[in-house]
């Protein structure tokens, strides 16, 4: 698509070569609006009778024009009445270009090629393409109003939930209301099992109760397949989606929305309350463009809270600096201690895997003893192809990022009618299965880092009915991560002694 620029009153108002042609002597030639010069926006027709069906689908969004079911005359139409702006979606400067809708501005992860949409040289960027290409002809678009009327209004909320919180978690609940009544930033420091999701409840009525819009996201998808039918039970009259990478794009009005934070790359100014859980999971920690987007689907007055069993060294840093307030909760809710994971020299898994395809005799009795008495448990690898040729051997499901069937599977696991799973990294947090019992085959590989470490072990024992379970790390050599996780767990065991 191509855009020219026309002046009206000494503005510049953009003009999209679909449309009948006007009859301007100031009007430019048409090209992909990245390489126009900067345009303004139209002055707001209060007169103008806008749709409310474009409104909800564009409030508190930021997407692509194709991504829009409307018509182009449709569309203009609200942005020369003031309702709707056009967005750069590819900015090129002196030293390079820059994405909007990501932020990127790694050069490397820019290409072009010749466009049939607009029939030049365009570029786009490949660091946010999984959400659909951002192109130098293809604007983003919003709408403009974000101050209009909110479409929530305060109302009682019904919270169906009858647990009791613990002493630590009835303090960090009250934390949580006070971060959001003051519109603040919080980090819950809370160890695996502590019961996070719990101490939200409170928090969450509120918000709900005060018409304020909220958003859980979080860097894994699992997470979110797990939050969001307990949310539902709990607050069954909310109104809510959950967003991820395959899921069914709803476009309807929800006051509360369970994301992947790649999925917040569509928003901008729509949350009052954002909660980012496993703030320090892959690939939230490693890449700035989440933190980019959650920063961008904020308005701009806000609540941020932080969830995470380990959070990184930025977030301590800033903690320890006074500048990110933080509450601790280093015990579980049923006030049983962590399981300490235990280390089991295992020779060369890797080795004997590959030339034998088979598993090290203690890691197969480990399995078969828990298959026997049918314990549930998940065997954590380091790669893929690992996966592919333990469960061969084992005879049973692997999970992985890329696995089409991972939700179901999951899911099967989580009912019981699987006893046990061969997994990468992907399943570390967001699974809570009764009686669980975990081992990890090859934990000194790099891949397993304090963090990932300490998050699997912390998959046992989170049930009050049954808080025990093993953890055991099958090992060719110790590494400092093992040993930090595993110091990690005991500190935090003794601190609440």
């Amino acid at each position: 698509m191509r855009f020219a620029t026309f002046s009206s009153d000494g503005r510049r108002y953009l003009h999209p070569e679909s449309l009948p042609k006007i009859q301007r002597p100031s009007l430019s030639p048409f090209t992909s609006i990245a390489k126009l010069p900067d345009f303004d926006a139209p002055p707001r027709d209060e007169h103008f009778r806008y749709s409310t069906s474009l409104q909800r689908t564009l409030q508190g969004k930021l997407l692509l024009l194709n991504e829009l079911p409307f018509s182009i005359e449709f569309i203009h139409t609200h942005y020369v009445r003031g309702y709707l702006g056009y967005m750069k979606s590819i900015v090129k400067l002196s030293d390079g270009y820059i994405c909007q809708r990501c932020g990127n501005e790694e050069q490397r992860l820019f290409s072009s090629f010749i466009c049939a949409r607009c029939g030049e040289d365009c570029t786009y960027c490949r660091k946010c393409i999984i959400m659909g290409r951002v192109s130098e002809c293809l604007p983003l678009v919003y709408w403009r109003h974000d101050e209009q009327a909110p479409i929530w209004t305060e109302n009682r909320t019904l919270m169906n939930w009858e647990g009791e919180l613990s002493p630590e978690q009835a303090k960090a609940s009250q934390v949580v209301i006070d971060t959001i009544v003051k519109r603040g930033r919080q980090l819950v420091w809370a160890v695996c099992g502590a019961g996070k999701t719990e101490l939200l409840f409170e928090g969450l009525a509120y918000a709900f109760e005060k018409g304020l819009c909220v958003c859980i996201a979080t860097p894994r998808v699992d997470v979110v397949l797990e939050l969001e039918p307990r949310l539902r039970s709990v607050f069954p009259t909310v109104r809510m989606t959950a967003l991820y990478g395959g899921a069914a794009r709803e476009v309807v009005e929800c006051q509360l929305f369970i994301s992947t934070t790649h999925q917040l790359l569509r928003y901008r100014h729509a949350f009052d309350v954002v909660i980012v859980d496993e703030v320090d999971a892959f690939p939230y920690s490693y890449d700035p463009m989440l933190a980019f987007a959650v920063e961008r689907a904020k308005k701009k007055v806000a609540a941020t809270i932080l969830l995470t069993a380990t959070p990184d060294e930025e977030l301590k840093r800033q903690v320890e600096a006074g500048s990110l307030s933080a509450i601790k909760i280093p015990i579980r809710y049923h006030r049983h201690p962590l399981p300490v994971p235990h280390f089991v020299w295992c020779g060369n898994w890797n080795k004997k895997l590959v030339r034998k395809c088979k598993l090290p005799n203690v890691v197969f009795k480990w399995c078969r003893k828990r298959m026997e008495h049918k314990q549930p448990f998940l065997l954590f690898v380091p790669s893929v192809i690992v996966a592919e040729q333990v469960k061969v051997i084992l005879g049973v499901e692997s999970v992985y990022a890329e696995d089409t069937d991972r939700k179901e599977k999951v899911e099967k696991f989580r009912r019981g009618e699987m006893k046990a799973l061969v997994t990468t990294t992907i399943l570390e947090r967001g699974v809570t299965i009764p009686r669980l019992n975990v081992a990890v085959l090859g934990s000194e590989h790099d891949i397993f880092t304090e963090s990932a470490l300490v998050q699997i072990a912390g998959r046992v024992g989170r049930s009050a009915d049954f808080p025990n379970g093993d953890v055991c790390f099958f090992h060719y050599g110790k590494t400092k991560a093992m040993v930090a996780a595993r110091q990690h767990i005991l500190e935090m065991n003794e601190s609440v002694r």
